[in-house]
């Protein structure tokens, strides 16, 4: 069982967890056009949503849950213009910044504890590489659409009826 404890404790820093977080994010070169296309509000409230939710995602959502909400997310991102790869920083730094926390907060000292610390690292890790897996295939489905998109309005019959078959671009 996850070390309940530290679940709770961050849980409670919601709010300092996810200012931290934004001033990292803000203090890096890696997210330049993340942190521009997106609105920071809305990067807040994801963050802030993480952290206060973590119990939630780690013991009561399915991985079918994590798919519909991170897939979505990255068709989001990229229907943004967000580079994936600005993504995937921003996600391994919530990570890396969450272990930072722990660490500073002597979560880790001591040893009875050693065992629902090491499976709730281990599940931190796995839920953080589900949301990249899943951001992955959203950015995926988004090129995906937006050359089916491409494609179909190149010959849509819409568009084909506008216009004279001649040849011409004149309208009919």
């Amino acid at each position: 069982m996850y070390a309940l404890k530290l679940i709770q404790l961050i849980e409670t820093r919601t709010e300092r967890l996810s200012e931290g977080l934004m001033h990292r994010l803000k203090g890096n070169d890696r997210c330049i056009e993340f942190l521009r296309r997106v609105p920071s509000d809305e990067l807040k409230n994801r963050s802030h949503e993480i952290y206060r939710d973590l119990s939630d995602w780690l013991l009561h959502k399915t991985e079918s849950e994590l798919e519909k909400r991170y897939v979505g997310l990255g068709m989001k991102r990229a229907r943004q213009g967000v580079p994936y790869t600005d993504l995937l920083w921003a996600v391994s730094t919530t990570n890396e910044y969450l272990w930072q926390f722990m660490l500073a907060e002597g979560l880790f000292e001591e040893p009875i504890d050693l065992f629902g610390e090491i499976d709730l690292l281990y599940s931190m890790d796995r839920f953080f590489n589900r949301i990249l897996y899943f951001a992955a295939m959203g950015y995926e489905r988004a090129r995906q659409t937006a050359r089916t998109c491409d494609a179909s309005a190149c010959f849509s019959p819409r568009v084909n009826r506008r216009f004279r078959i001649s040849g011409s671009l004149s309208p009919a």
